[in-house]
């Protein structure tokens, strides 16, 4: 088992958990409910159109997409694109400074 990711590849949940079990010598099966918690309350508080800021990693919030033109990649006809929203992640001072270290 990995606890860094290097070179390009992805934590997936799995090592995320068995990585925070080791961190906090939790049980994994007391990590993955805490961790869905966690998605779950995040999941609601944005679906409600709330924000949700852990200060020093950073803010969950939804923003909002106009509708707009676009064009079709195969046909070139232009076509309407409708308004939407998309949880979007702002990362934190801390954690910047944190992933820019040498």
């Amino acid at each position: 088992m990995r606890t860094t990711i290097r070179g390009g590849n992805t934590m997936n949940k799995t090592e995320l958990v068995a990585a925070m079990a080791k961190e906090t010598k939790l049980a994994k099966k007391d990590v993955e409910a805490v961790l869905k918690s966690f998605i779950d309350v995040v999941s609601d508080e944005l679906k409600k159109g709330e924000k949700v800021q852990l200060v020093g990693f950073g803010t969950f919030e939804v923003s909002k997409r106009a509708a707009r033109e676009g064009r079709n990649p195969q046909t070139g006809e232009t076509m309407k694109i409708s308004a939407s929203k998309a949880p979007k992640f702002k990362a934190g001072k801390a954690l910047k400074d944190l992933v820019n270290e040498e």
